[in-house]
């Protein structure tokens, strides 16, 4: 039976997973940390079996993408003097990576490397579920706006006293009397 790791382990791979050209990636230097080795060791496992790289498993940022990065995430501060660009490894080119490597930390650090990958892709499926029916109780309420300024004013026309009527309160009237007249005693 497989050991059980720690939730720090998955969280702290979650961290280092960024979304560069619309993919779910780990550069080269945080996938070697992770698999124990160097990030020269790797990339050169990585060229030495380059048809076990495709396109969709592996790219190399461009200058831009690379300020951004380091711009952007703390640990990877390291790189900004580096003059090679990183590799950017999709869920399927780091699970290549450590069978490349071939070494008993890569094999086990590659299953937790998969599982924050999944959990973060059933994190975008549940987000993405609530942004839609957020979108559909938009929609349908959107058109109540209407609906409820038309009722606030047939409600105010209700309460307002029709134009040109007065109307004399309701309740007890006093007798008018005329004011009596002080008689002079003679």
């Amino acid at each position: 039976m497989a050991k059980q790791q720690p939730l720090v382990m998955v969280a702290s791979i979650e961290d280092r997973i960024l979304h560069i050209r619309g993919q779910r990636v780990m550069l080269d230097a945080d996938l070697a940390e992770l698999y124990g080795t160097t990030t020269k060791a790797l990339n050169q496992a990585v060229r030495r079996n380059a048809g076990r790289f495709p396109y969709d498993f592996v790219f190399r940022l461009v200058a831009s993408e690379k300020n951004k990065v380091v711009t952007n995430c703390d640990h990877l501060r390291r790189l900004r003097f580096s003059p090679v660009l990183p590799l950017a490894f999709t869920e399927h080119g780091a699970i290549m990576a450590a069978s490349v490597l071939n070494t008993p930390r890569a094999m086990d650090a590659s299953v937790y490397v998969v599982r924050a990958f999944v959990k973060l892709r059933a994190m975008l499926a549940s987000h993405r579920e609530f942004s839609e029916r957020l979108a559909e109780l938009e929609r349908k309420v959107g058109g109540h706006d209407e609906a409820i300024r038309v009722l606030v004013q047939s409600i105010q026309k209700l309460l307002a006293p029709p134009p040109g009527e007065v109307h004399e309160p309701i309740g007890f009237k006093p007798a008018k009397r005329e004011p009596r007249m002080l008689r002079r005693a003679p």
